[in-house]
């Protein structure tokens, strides 16, 4: 969960089974939630990248996303 800084209050992002354990609607994988952080601290995620064994790496991968549903 997050709150405050840019979070839209009181907003339930997704959907789950009725067991809590398969996403059912909405699913937000950790990468995504990284650049959304990043996203709020000013930070964009795709310029964030170092070179290691001649490939560009980045925080997020390369697929993360920020979730602009979630952002107030």
């Amino acid at each position: 969960w997050l709150a405050g800084g840019g979070i839209k209050a009181g907003h339930v992002h997704g959907q789950t089974d009725d067991f809590g354990f398969q996403v059912t609607e909405n699913p937000v994988h950790v990468h995504d939630l990284q650049a959304t952080i990043l996203y709020l601290l000013g930070l964009h995620h795709e310029q964030l990248t170092y070179r290691h064994a001649g490939r560009d790496y980045r925080l997020t991968d390369v697929a993360g996303t920020v979730v602009h549903d979630i952002l107030a």
